[in-house]
């Protein structure tokens, strides 16, 4: 059977790495400490009080939690993850719409975790040589970012890929962080390019290991067990007597985060998982293709860590809406006539919470409302990859091609068009069929061009509980692995 992370120890490197540790006082965290911090020990609480929350500094390696306080510098952590509950006079529907935010992580996306969770296994089983290895995150966005941090943290070195068409946040902040930052052609549906440019390196350089987040199962596990226990943790403080979790969605990007959609679906066997793509590039609708502008996800593909046959619906978010949920929420004239119309002070201050992929989050979780036609005993969560902070230029940009200030009238306008006007189009209830031809798409990217194995799509499929279950399990595998390099790396904590 596959080894799916392969965890196996080379003892020769290990001692190497494990020395190179020791002089950089490292200390890995597990992840119990990230779902639960009050496992972190007092002695490095002590010390993350004069630490930035993104300061390259190993200690912030324990802030990769949801529930980080919402502070800059000093901050420890909440009992519970940060979120925000969206009122119905916000989303025009009955349902209970929750969604975490991933602003309070290092880098301010929670792509942070999914990357340590690809690195991580290699260097603590003696695969990965700090030394001597360069590792490369391709990306359309924050996994690449979130890469380049971890392995700055970690002291080993990284190359950064991603489309040329991101945001200026993006590229600024990586050349500050990264060893190399390589821009290939064109926007966040151009997947391909970023792959051909990871095979370049491979045929041209020896010491590259490609930790590609669209088929990297240490992204798909760090969500289950950390993201996944978030959610349930907000679903279990906000129950009411008459409560039902109806589901989670997420937009597709990597599929990493649908990782905490398989967890909450294991704990609420009646849920549903849906997830969601531009319309502009219907991939998994009806194996389109196209450009669009929700940063963050990539399309034209199937994500090997996808667990297609666990969702039951796609949903397709046109990229004009959540560009408009974006102003809406982040133009001081908007956010005038939300309050207008009776939406809360607080939650108000938490709509800056809200990137491009949030939105398209948070417009999926009302299409879904409506269609299900839930109530206001149901409960649907998201969640917000990054925050408005990494879309400014964009914001600008939108004001200088409409050539007009924001106003309250345009507010008026954009709640009404695309959020309280949004419909159930673009959207299809998966069938065993559906689900069989989307993973079906797998077989192009991953077996023709990239080089993964036959047998181990298949066994996705027909193989689903010894695949998908065993991997759920790994989590405490690592985490022993993990204790045992501190051991030998020695620090006094």
């Amino acid at each position: 059977m596959h080894k799916l992370i392969d965890l196996t120890i080379n003892e020769e490197q290990l001692d190497r790495t494990v020395d190179i540790a020791r002089k950089r006082n490292l200390v890995i965290p597990t992840f119990a400490q990230m779902k639960d911090p009050d496992k972190i020990p007092d002695s490095i609480k002590e010390k993350l009080r004069d630490v930035g929350l993104w300061d390259v500094d190993p200690l912030n390696l324990f802030r990769i939690s949801w529930k980080n306080e919402a502070v800059e510098k000093g901050g420890l952590y909440n009992k519970l993850p940060n979120y925000v509950e969206l009122p119905s006079e916000l989303t025009g529907v009955k349902a209970r719409i929750f969604a975490m935010t991933g602003k309070f992580f290092p880098t301010g996306a929670h792509k942070v975790g999914a990357s340590f969770a690809c690195l991580v296994p290699r260097l603590v089983s003696g695969q990965f040589d700090p030394a001597y290895h360069e590792a490369v995150w391709p990306s359309t966005g924050n996994y690449c970012r979130g890469g380049a941090y971890n392995s700055a943290l970690l002291g080993c070195k990284s190359i950064a890929i991603l489309p040329e068409n991101m945001s200026k946040e993006r590229f600024e902040w990586l050349s500050k962080v990264a060893g190399e930052v390589i821009a290939t052609p064109g926007c966040e549906s151009n997947v391909k390019e970023i792959y051909d440019k990871t095979w370049e390196l491979r045929n041209t350089r020896d010491n590259v290991v490609i930790l590609n987040q669209f088929g990297e199962l240490g992204n798909h596990l760090w969500h289950y067990e950390v993201t996944g226990n978030a959610m349930n943790e907000i679903i279990k403080a906000e129950m009411r007597e008459k409560s039902n979790f109806a589901g989670v969605c997420l937009t597709s990007g990597s599929a990493g985060t649908l990782g905490s959609a398989d967890y909450m679906k294991d704990r609420y066997p009646m849920s549903k998982i849906a997830v969601g793509e531009a319309s502009q590039c219907s991939t998994l609708l009806d194996n389109g293709f196209g450009d669009h502008r929700i940063e963050g996800i990539g399309d034209k593909h199937i994500p090997w860590i996808h667990n297609v046959k666990n969702t039951d619906m796609v949903i397709g978010i046109d990229d004009e809406d959540s560009l408009a949920l974006l102003r809406l929420f982040n133009e001081p004239s908007g956010q005038e006539y939300l309050q207008s119309i009776g939406v809360n002070q607080s939650v108000i201050e938490k709509l800056s919470w809200v990137g491009i992929s949030g939105a398209a989050n948070i417009l999926m979780c009302i299409k879904f409302a409506k269609y299900y036609e839930l109530t206001e005993n149901d409960m649907v969560i998201t969640v917000l990859t990054d925050s408005a902070e990494m879309y400014q230029s964009r914001l600008m940009e939108m004001e200088e091609d409409r050539g007009f200030k924001y106003t309250v009238q345009n507010a008026v306008l954009d709640h009404g068009k695309n959020i309280l006007g949004v419909k159930t189009d673009n959207m299809d209830e998966l069938t065993y069929r559906t689900r069989k031809r989307i993973h079906n798409l797998k077989y192009y990217t991953w077996i023709e061009q990239q080089g993964y194995e036959l047998e181990e799509l298949n066994a996705q499929w027909y193989d689903y509980n010894n695949y998908w279950d065993k991997l759920h399990k790994m989590g405490a595998e690592l985490d022993k692995l993990i204790e045992e390099f501190n051991v030998r790396v020695g620090i006094e904590l």
